[in-house]
């Protein structure tokens, strides 16, 4: 890597909209932290983009100096490749202009929004698109990773919705990805990550979503299996409407208190939604139940509070080839020894209109009904990282032999390696190897869930 001159750097900043930080400036500091307080690195260089220009800029100085890069859009990227030790951080946090057509039912959003500044955007037109299950993540590494969220049952996934994206790619190119323009690119972009280039802006489908039935049902922690196992039955017939999570985590109270809960959404008509959710309110005896009719906004902001920023951070995730009694029982018993107490352990039901798409048809692969699981093991004193990344491990090997083929790339954390990479590709993999070498062949765009050329 070769170290760029002060000339240089006074050049760059020059030609930005944007601001160009480093270790010396009084923002820098702000700038290089994430979600995840686990992430502590130290970039040599930020270029805070104001526009697709600022990108390729940022983009051609590091290529013609040898820099490596990071991209970091508007959310939370836990796994912390957004941010590069000794590099340049391409942050497009500031990008968040949002363009809805009321009538063509669309939107064009810029890649430094989260999912709540965008549904603020939509929601004036009543209009809506699969977005992520916490308001706070970034629509931009959400949506390249798949996207899974409180709608995808009835429309399916944010790449389903997903109708173009502009690219910035290794030469400092813009490109259009969309099934018209840049077919290979726009195939590769729907689940492949950030391999391909730096994602300015999104065009989306909306779909008329103003309020949905949902909320949280809670349990108590020794209730935990027989709640864990309704749940199963429940989510056989789930209709495309209903979205059902579940999981074991702490009291949202401060408490400290383990318990059992399912979280729900019905994006249906009122009468349908009361009718599906019923059971799942009638079970055993709850503690909590928080289910209404809400904006769905709210739905999205719902769990937010679970994930505060600069929390630390570790979580691993597969899919379930299913929910047996046996993973159950592991489930609740590795629970109850956390010794996190932020932490839980969720399932996300996969079903509906995310499911009837061929896993060949993007790059995102994983479309069979079933469940994703989810450890997030999250805490706030450093002095037990060590116990709380153990337990999260420990649980991740304890419940292997119940896995099935595949793993959510955007719950993928900095220390996976090749097999989770195949994993997370599976069959598409070959594929997009290929396109690697076509859009990015000397792996300029590596600091992500990596495809290597």
């Amino acid at each position: 890597m070769r170290t760029a001159s002060a000339e240089a750097l006074d050049g760059l900043q020059s030609r930005l909209l944007g601001t160009l930080l480093r270790p010396p400036d009084p923002a820098y500091e702000s700038a290089r932290k994430v979600h995840n307080g686990m992430v502590d690195r130290r970039p040599s260089l930020i270029v805070r983009c104001q526009g697709t220009s600022d990108v390729i800029q940022a983009v051609q100085f590091a290529r013609e100096r040898d820099i490596p890069v990071s991209v970091r859009g508007g959310g939370h990227n836990v796994s912390g490749r957004a941010i590069i030790d000794g590099g340049l951080v391409i942050d497009l946090s500031a990008m968040k202009a949002a363009h809805v057509d009321g009538e063509a039912r669309t939107v064009r959003a810029q890649g430094g929004l989260t999912w709540g500044e965008f549904n603020r955007e939509t929601a004036v037109f009543g209009l809506a698109t699969t977005g992520g299950v916490v308001s706070t993540t970034g629509i931009a590494g959400l949506t390249l990773g798949g996207g899974l969220g409180w709608l995808f049952g009835r429309y399916g996934l944010a790449i389903d919705n997903l109708l173009s994206a502009e690219i910035v790619d290794a030469e400092g190119r813009v490109r259009t990805a969309s099934e018209e323009a840049d077919p290979d690119l726009f195939w590769a972009i729907r689940g492949g990550g950030g391999n391909f280039g730096v994602a300015t802006s999104f065009e989306y489908r909306l779909h008329p979503v103003e309020t949905v039935l949902g909320g949280i049902v809670a349990h108590p922690f020794e209730a935990a299996g027989d709640m864990l196992r309704f749940y199963r039955e429940f989510t056989a017939e789930l209709p495309d409407e209903a979205t059902a999570f579940a999981g074991v985590l702490h009291a949202p109270d401060g408490s400290g208190a383990k318990i059992a809960a399912l979280v729900l959404c019905h994006c249906g008509p009122e009468a349908e939604a009361e009718a599906t959710l019923k059971p799942a309110r009638e079970f055993g005896s709850p503690i909590l139940d928080t289910v209404d009719r809400m904006p769905y906004e709210a739905i999205n902001a719902m769990l937010d509070g679970g994930f505060p920023r600069g929390a630390l951070n570790h979580w691993k995730s597969s899919f379930l080839s299913d929910l047996s009694n046996e993973a159950i029982g592991i489930i609740v018993e590795q629970f109850s020894d956390t010794p996190a107490p932020m932490s839980s352990i969720l399932l996300e039901h996969f079903h509906g209109a995310a499911t009837r798409v061929d896993p060949t048809a993007t790059a995102f692969p994983h479309r069979r009904p079933g469940y994703n699981f989810a450890i997030i093991s999250q805490w706030l004193n450093p002095s037990i990282n060590d116990a709380c990344i153990a337990w999260s491990r420990g649980t991740y090997d304890a419940m292997s032999p119940h896995f099935g083929e595949g793993r959510y790339s955007n719950y993928m954390g900095a220390e996976e390696g090749a097999d989770a990479t195949r994993a997370a590709y599976g069959p598409n993999l070959a594929r997009l190897v290929e396109l690697k070498r076509k859009y990015d062949p000397t792996n300029f765009f590596r600091m992500n869930q990596n495809i290597e050329p």
